[in-house]
């Protein structure tokens, strides 16, 4: 195997020296073409035009230039950094590789060069998962919660792109296929189709007022409970009145959808339409109990709902378990969910990573947790060697990190805090203002688990100094979260940007390039004659070797080739 990536590295590069090699031949030919043509062309002629024209051009002239060059250069600059602060990249350079690459061929020699590279890659290791965006467990309510922010500071903290995502997840889940297969003129009369329309609305207010108008219809219409106690109460009381009344309604045409879904897939549908009304609004109490305090409520109502519905793995019920058990300080239950959830098998989240780490870092850290040390300290560490709790400790937030590097910044308050977004993007900066927003309050109750935190987190990015290429515990990172995130969180909020990019070469150059040519005006403007006395000297030192060169030629090649080629 070794052999055969030393063979191919040969090829690759053997193909690319092979290519410069062509470009140097070609260059080569044209000089020479030029020299031997020199006299139809009248090169010496046009030179000595040249500089007899540059000879008479005054001062001024080279201050118009040199100022142009720098107002353009100038205007390429904040247009190339405007473009990276937007996309992540430099606009040149992304037109040279895109458009400019297919002609001198690199392209296709890199794509050949690292073919057999990345078929060793796929043997090794499984393809990198792509970037799905996922429904937040913790989601906050629009008219209680994010319509509030809304009216304090005139805010939108919701995108629209967030939204949209919603309104795809809510017709998924209210709406069966039997909804649609009903004559044109009874849609207008069914509740379920009046909802149907409701959830595709971007006006907050119609999708207010298509719930009012299923509820007319038919005064059981539990996805019209749901949508007013989502977007239309502005309380968390009033709130969880609506979904008690949803919750009311749904369980009954759950009950009588459960007898009939043997049926037929018609009725099949219909009964998983229902089951999805009953378990998102057991769910959504069970939040409501949470912020108002009921813990121990919440809690026993979601244990009850991941009982009775164990297949609803996809809203996430355990983070929602995990978070409550954190304000109730129940830690050994804690463990036990994660013993059941932070398996090697089922996908990761920073709820699950994190909090393994909190738990390790209390060990260590809090005094009132039996065995535990003294406050942690590097110096002192450092000088004794880590115990085994901090040994495990240490690894656990070093596990974490790796698998969501945005989180430290906001549980160490470095980065101010945003509201959490409807959905979210695993190990992207969505997910560490979700995960923060909630879980901030449990690690500064736990003493001492920030400090360590602070301490260690960092050490994270010397096991993993090429994080896009190769992971140490998790799949290398997902170079398309910055992309995704920049969709899911609002424009006020700056994005957390993991590795960090460096800045582009053409933005180098072009700020080199405008400084250089701006300082080169002010001095021709300034002090015109040693500046033409300097630009004098500096172009017969770049056409000296030119000079030279034609003038061994000349005494190599005799005088009269050119009539002697003619005569062939």
């Amino acid at each position: 195997m070794a052999d055969m990536e030393v063979v191919d590295r040969v090829k690759s590069w053997l193909s690319w020296s092979w290519t410069w090699y062509l470009w140097a031949l070609w260059l080569f030919l044209v000089v020479l073409l030029i020299y031997l043509l020199r006299t139809p062309l009248r090169v010496y002629e046009n030179m000595n035009i040249v500089a007899m024209f540059l000879n008479t051009l005054t001062p001024k002239f080279y201050v118009a230039l040199t100022g142009t060059s720098s107002l353009i250069s100038g205007l390429i600059l904040i247009f190339e950094w405007w473009y990276f602060r937007k996309y992540g990249t430099s606009f040149i350079e992304q037109v040279s590789l895109n458009h400019l690459g297919p002609w001198l061929g690199g392209v296709e020699n890199n794509n050949n060069g690292n073919n057999n590279t990345n078929n060793s890659q796929n043997n090794n290791q499984q393809s990198v998962p792509e970037c799905k965006v996922w429904r937040n467990p913790l989601n906050l309510l629009r008219g209680a919660e994010y319509n509030r922010y809304t009216w304090v500071t005139g805010k939108e903290p919701l995108t629209y792109y967030d939204m949209n995502l919603s309104a795809q997840d809510h017709q998924t889940f209210f709406t069966c296929d039997t909804d649609h297969s009903r004559p044109t003129d009874e849609l207008a009369c069914v509740p379920s189709a009046v909802m149907q329309r409701a959830w595709r609305e971007r006006n907050p207010q119609a999708r207010i007022k298509a719930a009012h108008e299923a509820l007319e219809k038919d005064p059981e219409c539990a996805t019209a409970y749901i949508l007013l106690a989502e977007e239309e109460a502005t309380t968390i009381l009033e709130t969880e009145r609506l979904f008690k009344q949803a919750l009311k309604v749904g369980e009954a045409n759950y009950k009588k959808s459960q007898s009939t879904q043997h049926l037929g897939a018609h009725y099949e549908a219909i009964h998983r339409r229902d089951t999805n009304v009953c378990v998102y609004v057991r769910r959504r109490l069970a939040m409501c109990a949470r912020k108002l305090g009921r813990v121990k409520e919440a809690v026993k109502m979601m244990r009850d709902l991941m009982k009775e519905f164990p297949m609803m793995s996809v809203l996430n019920i355990h983070e929602n378990l995990i978070e409550a058990l954190l304000e109730l300080q129940a830690y050994a239950d804690v463990q036990a969910v994660l013993a059941k959830y932070d398996d090697i098998s089922l996908p990761k989240s920073a709820t699950i990573c994190y909090t393994a780490a909190l738990l390790k870092a209390r060990a260590v850290a809090d005094k009132s947790f039996p065995f535990a040390s003294c406050r942690f300290s590097p110096e002192i560490a450092s000088k004794r060697g880590l115990s085994t709790a901090e040994m495990n400790a240490v690894e656990a937030i070093h596990r974490a990190v790796e698998f969501n590097p945005h989180v430290p910044k906001y549980l160490l308050e470095t980065k101010s805090l945003i509201l959490p977004p409807e959905h979210l993007l695993k190990r992207g900066d969505s997910e560490a203002i979700a995960y923060a927003f909630f879980h901030l309050p449990h690690w500064k109750r736990v003493d001492g688990a920030l400090n360590l935190l602070h301490c260690t987190w960092e050490g994270t990015f010397r096991m993993i100094p090429y994080p896009l290429e190769k992971g140490h515990l998790f799949y290398p990172y997902p170079s398309c979260t910055e992309s995704a995130d920049r969709e899911l969180l609002p424009a006020f909020h700056e994005v957390s940007v993991y590795p960090k990019k460096e800045l582009p070469f053409f933005i180098l150059f072009t700020a080199g390039l405008c400084s250089v040519t701006a300082l080169l005006a002010l001095l021709t403007h300034q002090f015109p004659e040693p500046m033409g006395l300097v630009a004098k000297t500096f172009l017969n030192t770049i056409t000296s070797p030119f000079n030279f060169l034609v003038e061994k030629l000349e005494g190599v090649l005799p005088s009269n080739l050119w009539h002697q080629l003619t005569r062939l």
